[in-house]
């Protein structure tokens, strides 16, 4: 998924334009303080704590940022946070989804009582333990015995132990997998997608698995190389200057035609960072 960006005459407006149709029609807008839950886009954009005001128009999001932020350190996160959103097929508006009859449960087109035990498992045995490591879990659905979800922060871990416990209570659940593993990412099939997914999992990733963490590649589109920072690395005080000085080069140089790298993590949802602030500057956990 390759999102562009425009500038508009107001230096502190950006527009995004991710490439696919945001609203059926017309224009909704957000205040910050508004009732934000009624978009859950809407609602982690303004979670980063740097924007006023969001536009949401049938092809683009035109978000206002606070006077005296900086568009090229915001960019990033902003950018994360519209794909993963895209990519998990979540509704923009709650009430569109409403009014087109659509919901989770009823996508998964699954048995309706296998659905409901996978739910009441997931609420009551699952999502409690990981929201005490710091992450969260979301259900997209039941699919040919596969269990979808998708994960945030330390619940990333916990994909081995969900798969263990629902097969245990519920014969009709083969396995669960992560859904971006089911989102089609064609740029992962190209020449750049292979050299860079190889130089993560032969000589990146081998070094920092001793913090805890890894790198996993999102897609590629065009010049540009979209990575995640999971584990150790994500919410770590040095995961910048890491990409900056390491992984960007190795990247480029692994794919020449590669002239960026975008980082999508969510660093504010990281439960175990290697390096966080401390009294001295930053601290090894």
């Amino acid at each position: 998924m390759f999102i562009q960006t425009e500038e508009t005459e107001d230096t502190s407006e950006l527009r995004f334009i991710p490439g696919v149709p945001v609203l059926k029609s017309g224009t909704v807008s957000f205040e910050r303080g508004d009732d934000m839950g009624r978009s859950p886009l809407v609602e982690r954009l303004f979670e980063t704590g740097e924007l006023r005001r969001a536009d949401l128009r049938t092809d683009s999001i035109t978000l206002s940022k606070h006077d005296g932020k900086d568009w090229t350190l915001l960019k990033p996160a902003i950018l994360g946070v519209i794909m993963d959103h895209f990519m998990s097929e979540r509704p923009i508006l709650l009430d569109e989804a409403s009014d087109s009859g659509s919901s989770p449960s009823a996508a998964t087109d699954g048995d309706g009582e296998v659905v409901g035990q996978i739910e009441e498992l997931l609420e009551t045995r699952i999502r409690p333990v990981a929201r005490d490591q710091g992450g969260d879990i979301v259900f997209h659905g039941f699919e040919e015995g596969r269990v979808i979800l998708e994960f945030h922060g330390g619940a990333h871990a916990l994909q081995g132990g969900i798969q263990t416990m629902l097969r245990h209570y519920i014969p009709e659940v083969e396995e669960v997998v992560n859904h971006l593993d089911t989102i089609p990412k064609p740029g992962l099939d190209t020449d750049e997608g292979r050299a860079i997914k190889r130089l993560l999992d032969e000589e990146i990733n081998p070094q920092i698995a001793v913090h805890g963490g890894r790198i996993s590649l999102v897609d590629v589109a065009d010049d540009t190389a979209y990575v995640k920072l999971e584990g150790g690395c994500q919410g770590c005080g040095m995961a910048s200057l890491t990409l900056k000085q390491g992984v960007e080069g190795a990247i480029m140089q692994a794919a020449p035609s590669i002239t960026q790298v975008l980082d999508t993590t969510d660093h504010a949802d990281g439960a175990n960072p290697y390096y966080q602030p401390g009294k001295d500057g930053m601290s090894p956990i």
